[in-house]
């Protein structure tokens, strides 16, 4: 049986040529699913919890069919790839109506270092205390997904250095996030910091996986993968959604493969060298994405993440094809071969073509692949 999943996406939204436009007041409450972000230039939208990958396919592209045609009725405008402001934008913050504290706090803080477009991927799961395993196994993996999704090397119409520039701008969390061992420490480190005023709120749990769910931190039902940026082709990003089901029906079948339990690091230090070792992961993936390299976790070996990526895909791979979604799976070896979007990105920059010309071209191609479906 699969699991339940669903995605939460963030898109910047603006003229043909590239240039955001503050349009979310517009949108939000027309066009069904879409709802406002911190800045008017882009917008939300999510899909149903979903065991079906052929549904979620429909899920991630008729919304933006619907959201196309709404457009047009507000002038020429369209929906802009990439996870950062490409063409520039950075140094003006355009405040949505949203009069949540939550998000004036945000602005407030973190300025347009928050104005970014990424997907958060959340995976079901029923039994809390497998959901806190999950996310252990998962904080240690998640640079690897980002390596896969990397889609901002610009911005303000300049290289930046970084495949993911989203995720070295976007504002972590700046007080200690533990390997969580149960349930019960989750609840009372949340606890914890909300009372001590460095959570606004639950929601402000900035990591590259967390658990969610209603009623958090008690009521959990879902991991909520958050490290990766926009992936605007469906079937790279059911690709990546179907790399992590697999690594997710591993453990559940196997509940030992457990960083806390089956890393060879040191005992007496294992929890803080596993988290330092992440972050020092998440550092070189948002820099070279499947180029860096990393540490794995289970003995610290170094290894490049495309190499770890295809690891694990060769060793779901009998999984997935006992369950019947390899088809979805194979993408991930066309990201491999072909490169993520940063990559594709900078190899036709390094062909001459200017950030403009880059933007525009995957504007029309993302509409394409779209049309295409239907």
């Amino acid at each position: 049986m699969l699991l339940t999943k669903g995605f939460e996406l963030e898109m910047f939204l603006g003229t043909p040529q590239g240039d955001p436009i503050p349009l979310a007041e517009q949108i939000a409450g027309k066009v069904d699913r879409f709802m406002l972000e911190t800045d008017e230039r882009h917008i939300e939208y999510t899909t149903e919890p979903l065991h079906s990958y052929e549904q979620l396919l429909s899920q991630l592209i008729l919304p933006r069919i619907q959201l196309r045609e709404y457009l047009k009725t507000l002038g020429d405008y369209t929906v802009i790839p990439g996870s950062t402001l490409s063409l520039g934008g950075s140094d003006r913050f355009y405040r949505s109506g949203d009069t949540n504290p939550y998000l004036e706090y945000i602005e407030r803080h973190h300025g347009t270092n928050v104005v970014t477009a990424s997907v958060h991927i959340n995976i079901g799961f029923s039994d809390p205390e497998l959901l806190i395993r999950a996310c252990r196994l998962i904080k240690m993996e998640a640079p690897l997904y980002l390596a896969l999704s990397a889609s901002s090397p610009f911005l303000d119409n300049q290289i930046t250095g970084y495949h993911s520039t989203r995720w070295h701008i976007l504002p972590h969390s700046q007080y200690h996030i533990p390997l969580f061992e149960s349930h019960a420490e989750y609840i009372e480190w949340v606890e914890g910091h909300l009372a001590a005023g460095t959570m606004f709120n639950v929601r402000h749990h900035w990591d590259n996986v967390r658990p969610n769910g209603d009623r958090r931190p008690y009521d959990i039902n879902r991991l909520e993968l958050r490290i990766c940026d926009l992936v605007t082709d469906p079937h790279s990003l059911l690709a990546i959604t179907a790399l992590l089901e697999a690594r997710l029906l591993q453990l559940i079948n196997d509940p030992r493969i457990d960083p806390l339990e089956m890393s060879q690091l040191p005992a007496t230090t294992r929890k803080q060298d596993l988290i330092d070792l992440t972050k020092a992961n998440e550092a070189a993936v948002k820099v070279s994405s499947l180029e860096a390299e990393l540490r794995h976790w289970q003995d610290g070996r170094k290894i490049l993440a495309r190499h770890w990526i295809n690891e694990i895909y060769n060793d779901v791979l009998p999984l997935v094809k006992q369950q019947g979604f390899d088809h979805f799976l194979s993408p991930i070896q066309t990201i491999l071969q072909e490169g993520n979007t940063a990559q594709k990105w900078l190899k036709m920059y390094d062909q001459g073509y200017d950030i403009r010309s880059i933007i525009t071209q995957d504007i029309q191609e993302m509409a394409k692949q779209e049309l295409d479906h239907f």
